[in-house]
């Protein structure tokens, strides 16, 4: 399908995808480009890429796609680095948890180039990050959300679509404003609150001793709060207006649970935790998200 993948970014997610697209025979060549040059050496001795590049500008040169796999609030500055090089008719991908501030440094920057640009967001992903745990079987079963803008190239669109598809991913499209809206409820929000309580659990005298003695519930329940600290720096403050939106319906819901403690209402507390609890069991057979917007 590609003669060349220009990588931006040799970590976890801009790697496993190169190993993915290796694996199903979809490229011919990967070339990559980190800041780090020993990032880039270890991703060549590990054959996630083929030949290092030594720029953002040399990664792009000869690829028919590019993946950009840098921390969100790099994108636009790595859009400036490469709008020399980008064709329109080269289609150009980036991996960002949040998409409204991405596609406003896309318009910013790429201007007539912006026809090549797919934004794509893979929900995929591990609590470990860096170039060697990259795996090529990292998106199989997983979905990865496309939020394509007017100006961008339907047939651009579709060779997104059948890449991601032949890497193990189900496909769905809709707007940069209703993705990050939904993100911020079902992936931002829960890693704020995941933050948050740790550092509650650390700052306590007693932390390190009821730390101790947690189980498998409370190492479900805080797994993500280990997750890399600048990226979800860049998510938080980027998708901050959503994200804080969906802390005031939390908290409103987590009041309304503290006031029924309060004032010993056992029948109200349980009717709160039995609606949370259908809530649960019926989360996989819930509403399927909109295919397009």
């Amino acid at each position: 399908m590609f003669n060349q993948l220009g990588l931006i970014g040799c970590g976890l997610m801009g790697g496993s995808f190169a190993l993915a697209l290796k694996k199903a025979g979809l490229v011919k060549r990967v070339i990559g480009y980190s800041k780090s040059p020993s990032t880039v050496e270890k991703a060549r001795r590990l054959g996630v890429i083929d030949i290092a590049a030594e720029s953002a500008l040399l990664a792009v040169s000869g690829s028919d796609i590019v993946l950009i796999a840098v921390p969100v609030a790099a994108t636009e500055a790595t859009f400036k680095a490469i709008r020399h090089l980008v064709d329109p008719t080269v289609l150009m991908m980036d991996v960002g948890s949040t998409k409204r501030d991405v596609v406003d440094a896309a318009r910013r920057v790429l201007k007539e180039r912006l026809p090549g640009f797919v934004p794509a967001h893979p929900i995929a992903g591990r609590e470990v990050a860096g170039i060697e745990h990259a795996d090529a079987a990292l998106y199989q079963g997983r979905k990865t959300i496309l939020t394509p803008l007017p100006q961008t190239n339907p047939l651009l669109v579709q060779r997104a679509t059948d890449a991601w598809s032949a890497v193990g991913c189900q496909v769905l499209k809709m707007t940069p404003e209703h993705h990050d809206a939904a993100f911020a409820a079902v992936s931002h929000l829960p890693h704020l609150l995941a933050f948050a309580y740790m550092n509650a659990m650390a700052e306590q005298p007693a932390g390190q001793e009821y730390l101790s003695l947690a189980g498998p519930g409370f190492r479900d329940f805080s797994r993500i709060a280990a997750s890399d600290p600048t990226v979800w720096r860049d998510i938080l403050l980027s998708n901050r207006e959503e994200i804080l939106k969906q802390s005031e319906a939390f908290r409103h819901a987590l009041e309304l649970m503290e006031r029924q403690m309060r004032d010993w209402n056992g029948p109200a507390l349980q009717e709160l935790i039995q609606s949370a609890s259908d809530a649960r069991s019926q989360w996989h057979l819930g509403p399927k998200p909109a295919a397009s917007r």
